[in-house]
């Protein structure tokens, strides 16, 4: 499943997304987001990166001009 699979940290997911690594650190905490840990290390794969931002786009809304 993981095999060639990108991994970041946390720090390094939250400049990502633009976000405080203790934001990510409790959706990782709340189980919102996937990681993988080995030993002490918590680890992001890029795809769950790539999905939130992909889940989170919203399109713009186009107005008829008058």
């Amino acid at each position: 499943m993981l095999k060639d699979t990108q991994l970041l940290t946390v720090a390094e997911a939250a400049q990502r997304l633009r976000k405080q690594e203790s934001t990510l650190r409790r959706m990782i905490l709340e189980r919102r987001i996937g990681y993988v840990k080995i030993g002490r290390s918590v680890l992001i794969p890029l795809e769950v990166v790539e999905t939130l931002i992909a889940t989170g786009y919203r399109p713009p809304i186009t107005r008829p001009k008058d």
